[in-house]
């Protein structure tokens, strides 16, 4: 997905214009390998064969491209990863502004999606059935299984939109973080949810695996762009702000999920 050619056409009403925009795209900082590969990517004047194309605000472009402010050049970025994601892992890789977007943009959908599972695994816990008892007796390796697979899966996602060696072998230092950390915050939320009746631990629970995947997230990003991830102080706090806006989205899933199920 991450090698998937791509081709960016620019169209601005000069080449000064034109200049401003590939350095914001292809700055200075990239190695001068990095730079010519970008320049392969960047078309100058776009065409029929870009997969986007970006013109410079001062000018009126098509319905179907995107609008490039050189004071908020920022902007730009975000409504591409929006309206284009099936093209954030190559763009991210390749060009530098779409790089820390993307990460975050993947950690977030992450997170949210192990709090989802979280909740819906849980759902039997608090509405318990003869029918389900054989389904939650394995809800403890589901779910660690699950969750930390997605965690493993956004590493690998991380390291391709951060330009990095991708696989087992290569990432077996973060893989085996992840797997390490895995059961200490899944017994923390079997706890939870034990310890409030009426399915109150819900919440919480989903929490931990939001906040969880969240602060691991974060981690790699720091660890891919300058070398080195989070202190145990640092995770702490990243860990404490994640949970508290975990548990505001777990609260819209679930009762998106119930009002569902009443519907």
């Amino acid at each position: 997905m991450a090698d998937r050619p791509i081709r960016v056409g620019l169209i601005a009403p000069s080449a000064d214009a034109l200049g401003q925009m590939e350095t914001y795209f292809a700055p200075h900082h990239f190695s001068a390998e990095r730079r010519i590969q970008a320049a392969q990517i960047l078309i100058r004047g776009g065409g029929k064969d870009c997969d986007i194309e970006i013109y410079d605000s001062s000018i009126l472009r098509p319905a179907n491209a995107f609008s490039f402010d050189p004071e908020a050049p920022e902007n730009c970025v975000r409504r591409i990863l929006k309206a284009r994601e099936d093209l954030m892992l190559p763009l991210a890789r390749r060009l530098y502004p779409f790089r820390k977007p993307a990460v975050h943009r993947l950690i977030r959908t992450i997170a949210k999606e192990n709090a989802l599972f979280c909740l819906t695994t849980a759902i039997p816990d608090v509405i318990p059935s003869l029918a389900m008892i054989p389904w939650a007796a394995g809800e403890f390796a589901s779910d660690t299984a699950f969750l930390t697979m997605n965690q493993i899966r956004m590493a690998f996602l991380i390291a391709a939109a951060s330009d990095r060696p991708i696989g087992y072998r290569e990432q077996r230092s973060e893989i085996a973080s992840i797997v390490a950390g895995a059961f200490g915050w899944r017994a923390l939320s079997r706890e939870l949810v034990g310890k409030v009746p009426f399915g109150g631990g819900l919440i919480p629970k989903a929490g931990i695996a939001y906040a969880g995947t969240f602060a691991v997230g974060l981690s790699l990003e720091r660890l891919y762009r300058m070398g080195y991830g989070f202190t145990r102080a640092e995770r702490h706090a990243v860990y404490e702000e994640a949970y508290e806006h975990g548990k505001q989205i777990a609260s819209m899933l679930l009762a998106n999920f119930r009002h569902s199920k009443a519907s």
